[in-house]
């Protein structure tokens, strides 16, 4: 047994990696829906697309870099 237990590090990189996919595509198709339907979105809501859109990216970053490279390698 490892360090950290019996992870499966190849589904925790792609489930991660999908999961902020799909995070950012919420953000970014309502903003863009939005903007389509030439509607003026409340502050809160353009913040939480945004903020969507970012946790977005960084979750697509990190997600496999930690659990495709680093976790593996502390095994």
């Amino acid at each position: 047994m490892g360090r950290y237990g019996d992870l499966n590090y190849q589904w925790l990189a792609k489930t991660g990696f999908l999961c902020s996919l799909a995070l950012f595509a919420v953000g970014a198709g309502g903003e863009l829906a939005a903007a389509a339907m030439h509607l003026t979105l409340p502050a809160w809501e353009n913040a939480l697309f945004v903020n969507f859109e970012i946790l977005g990216t960084l979750g697509a970053l990190l997600s496999p870099l930690v659990f495709g490279v680093v976790m593996p390698l502390t095994e």
